[in-house]
């Protein structure tokens, strides 16, 4: 096996990872139409956590079960359901190519609060990047213009509460066993959700019973996938590619919901999409130098999950 493949292994399975991700959330946006938004988030966090046990079980006996930083685990699962339930409040509000677009500004904003939280130092380059960011996130909310809606804000706050998520995910890589990260990451908040959704509760028939089962395996899947590709790359050379969610959930969002494409949301998500790439770039390049220097920093090329 040539040098190429598993890259090219790797890459072909973040890109599907992507486009299931965007699948779900489109899912997430029409059910959204048929059930209360809780209900909806109660199928996509239950399904993947039953489906996830029943694999880890298998593979690991009990050793998922254990973990050895619990109040960072439970920050980091109630993180993601708070991401989650915004996104999917704003998702039954506004097109899916917008709200995924903002939210894709996670990248930069795991940037600018690793300065913050982790004191992390950042060159002008990439300063100029976060800016750029910025200013695409500008485009693509339109505030002040009439095309703008308030639940895009919604999207905004997830996208901050995704980047300290994914901070909390890099802290645990290498400190927590990866079994009990991935258990973890949606179990808080199928406990959670379990209880929440009793007050609004509609019962569903088979067909909608039926896409709750399947919004919660595209999930299952494209986690699963995401995880298997950081076998055969690093996540930092396939992170970029993960920016096939964006043009997917384009595509759906004119295709299948009828939703308007702007020209500013075009030219926005080039921008942001643009600047993540750079700040993956300069960062990629810093942490080559540094391995180069010295070998043990590669433990923390990374992600575990």
């Amino acid at each position: 096996m040539t040098r190429a493949n598993p890259l090219l292994t790797g890459i072909l399975l973040t890109i599907v990872a992507g486009a299931l991700f965007a699948g779900m959330d489109s899912l997430g946006k029409h059910l959204s139409t048929l059930l209360p938004v809780m209900q909806v988030i109660w199928g996509r966090y239950v399904v993947q956590t039953v489906v996830m046990t029943a694999w880890l079980g298998a593979t690991t006996g009990t050793r998922f079960l254990r973990t050895s930083h619990p109040i960072l685990q439970l920050t980091r699962g109630l993180l993601l359901l708070a991401c989650t339930f915004l996104m999917y409040e704003a998702l039954s509000r506004v097109p899916l190519a917008d709200a995924t677009a903002v939210l894709f500004f996670s990248p930069i904003m795991v940037t600018v609060l690793s300065v913050a939280l982790l004191g992390e130092r950042i060159g002008l380059h990439r300063i100029a990047a976060v800016l750029a960011g910025f200013c695409g996130m500008l485009l693509i909310l339109r505030p002040g213009i009439g095309s703008f809606h308030p639940a895009l804000f919604l999207v905004l706050a997830a996208a901050v509460l995704n980047a300290v998520y994914l901070i909390l995910t890099r802290r645990l890589a290498g400190r927590e066993d990866a079994a009990s990260t991935q258990f973890n990451t949606t179990a808080f908040g199928a406990v959670v959700m379990s209880a929440v959704v009793i007050p609004v509760w509609q019962t569903p028939d088979a067909a909608t019973m039926a896409l709750l089962l399947a919004i919660g395996l595209l999930g299952t899947v494209g986690h699963f996938l995401l995880v298997s590709a950081f076998r055969y790359a690093s996540a930092s050379l396939l992170s970029p590619f993960l920016y096939t969610q964006v043009l997917v959930a384009a595509g759906v969002s004119v295709v299948l919901f009828g939703d308007p494409l702007h020209g500013a949301t075009i030219a926005g998500t080039a921008v942001l999409v643009a600047s993540g790439l750079y700040i993956w770039w300069r960062e990629n390049r810093v942490r080559t130098r540094e391995t180069a220097v010295d070998p043990a920093v590669r433990a923390d090329i990374h992600p575990g999950d």
